[in-house]
């Protein structure tokens, strides 16, 4: 039987993307945005039927409405458990950046990043590097870990065909290496990881897709 090919839906919130990957009928979610885009993930969540949330990592930006989400469609949420300890304190894991787009980004999230209590979901479960979500019938997507811009982010390789990366790599300028990291050695180990992949599509956390970088 021919594997059936993925759907994967931009959601746009301001600077932040999350993606919706579907099979056409039921879906995972990637990411949360913040919660000013809570009503635009919601609707375009409530034409599928949803199976999972995923989180790269619990920055406000990326996992702000991840309770309010999984409550919404009563639905699991997964990460990595070497970033639980972002959702108690952010300074856990603090953020350092380099070049100027860098400063101007960090500068500018700095006060929410410090200031914004993201919630534990209640309803998790944790991943690493090689699960798949073949309980939730999506048994061609596979978790990688990415570490660098947190000490358990994740992507999500998609079949054949795409990766989605957090913020492991962004595309404010151009694409490239993410400018913000908790280990900037790490971080670029990672992009280099992410190369050895070969040609894939790239879902960013921050900035439009492209075919490399």
């Amino acid at each position: 039987m021919k594997a059936i090919k993925y759907d994967i839906t931009r959601i746009k919130g301001g600077t932040d993307n999350c993606y919706l990957v579907s099979d056409g009928k039921k879906a995972i979610l990637f990411d949360t945005s913040s919660a000013k885009s809570i009503d635009q993930v919601i609707k375009v969540c409530s034409r599928y039927e949803m199976k999972a949330l995923v989180l790269s990592h619990p920055h406000f930006d990326h996992a702000e409405n991840a309770a309010a989400i999984s409550e919404r469609f009563n639905i699991p949420v997964a990460y990595h458990k070497a970033d639980d300890e972002i959702f108690d304190n952010y300074n856990a894991q603090p953020l350092s950046s380099y070049g100027i787009v860098g400063f101007v980004v960090l500068k500018m999230s700095l006060k929410a990043l410090r200031n914004t209590k993201v919630t534990r979901p209640e309803n998790h479960f944790y991943i690493e590097e090689g699960d798949t979500f073949a309980d939730y019938g999506f048994p061609d997507i596979r978790v990688v870990e990415l570490p660098g811009h947190t000490k358990g982010s994740i992507g999500l390789l998609i079949q054949d065909h795409a990766v989605l990366v957090g913020d492991a790599l962004d595309n404010w300028i151009r694409p490239g290496v993410g400018h913000l990291y908790y280990d900037r050695d790490i971080l670029r180990k990672t992009s280099d990881r992410i190369r050895s992949f070969g040609p894939r599509q790239i879902f960013y956390g921050h900035g439009n897709p492209t075919d490399k970088f």
